[in-house]
């Protein structure tokens, strides 16, 4: 088989943080090229780095990328660019990430979280290095934006027009304005949260399986140890040198996984996955996945996440453009 060197990032952090009681002053981010249509909806333009989606945003007087990562729980800033808020508080416990637990990590409290005119308040977030991030991407990563930011607000990931729509959402998940998108919502899922983690149930050859869903998971994954007639429909092409946000490396298979249904209309076509084992990504989400969706996900479905409701809709794309993502 060909061997090649990929950087590829997931990030799927299982944290249990506590609050920093701090003096923090005011410190806003602000999403730079952010279009507010009103006092509930802004829309978030972002770039694909590699298959990772970027929004710009500043922060404390530093201008930068954060990546939008369903499968994280917090935000999380880069220590390479906050490097007086990684002394702060020394995390006593690790932080799970998917090739392995993440070791000095730091918390910090942000008392405000500015998007244009809407602000979240008291918003934790850990501190790690990402430095061999940035270089890889070839990017200046300020952190990630994961469900502690994306909860209040209904999701729209749209990889055609490359924005995010976000909708603010009342305590059982209702828009605050329904005049929110143009297109009609062509289908549904339900999921459960699993802490912060969207899990939905399907299958691979009509088998049943039970995937997690992370924006930030630039291939899927699938784990090697799920029924062999799953496994068949897996075709595997290389192998891969896979890293993750711990900056440690592991060897993966990689190739295109056949026959995913989430439902009797909700299917895929053949999507770029790697085989590797996941007892600790398990460990990491707190549930037991047999697999990843990622950005082969969202590239074939325009979706909306609706955490309160534990909902996905999905609205069309264009004839034939999905296909030339």
């Amino acid at each position: 088989m060909l061997r090649s060197f990929y950087f590829i990032f997931f990030l799927a952090f299982s944290i249990n943080l506590a609050h920093a009681n701090d003096g923090d002053t005011y410190t806003p981010i602000f999403f730079t090229q952010a279009e507010v249509l009103n006092n509930h909806i802004t829309r978030i333009p972002f770039k694909l780095v590699d298959h990772l989606i970027v929004v710009e945003a500043e922060l404390l007087n530093k201008k930068g990328n954060f990546i939008v990562d369903t499968g994280s729980e917090t935000m999380i800033l880069n220590k390479v660019h906050f490097s007086d808020f990684y002394n702060y508080q020394r995390k006593t416990q690790e932080t799970s990430g998917v090739i392995q637990s993440i070791d000095n990590s730091y918390e910090r409290s942000v008392k405000e979280f500015a998007l244009e005119s809407l602000k979240l308040r008291d918003k934790d977030s850990d501190v790690i290095d990402m430095s061999h991030i940035e270089k890889s991407k070839k990017i200046k990563l300020l952190g990630v934006i994961g469900y502690s930011i994306l909860k209040d607000y209904e999701v729209f990931i749209d990889l055609h027009l490359n924005q995010i729509t976000l909708t603010k959402v009342d305590r059982f998940g209702n828009k605050l304005n329904n005049n929110v998108y143009l297109e009609k919502i062509v289908d549904s899922l339900t999921f459960n949260l699993k802490n912060h983690t969207i899990v939905i149930n399907g299958t691979i050859n009509n088998q049943n399986v039970t995937f997690g869903i992370d924006s930030a998971a630039e291939f899927n994954q699938i784990n090697r140890k799920i029924n062999k007639k799953a496994l068949k429909y897996f075709i595997p092409k290389r192998r891969l040198s896979l890293s993750g946000v711990s900056n440690k490396k592991i060897e993966v298979l990689a190739g295109k996984l056949h026959r995913v249904k989430l439902s009797e209309t909700v299917y895929f076509g053949p999507m770029l996955t790697v085989l590797t084992n996941l007892n600790k990504m398990n460990k990491a989400f707190g549930t037991q996945l047999d697999g990843i969706l990622g950005y082969e996900f969202f590239a074939q479905k325009r979706t909306i996440i609706n955490y309160q409701k534990e909902k996905l809709y999905f609205i069309n794309y264009p004839i034939n453009t999905q296909w030339s993502k």
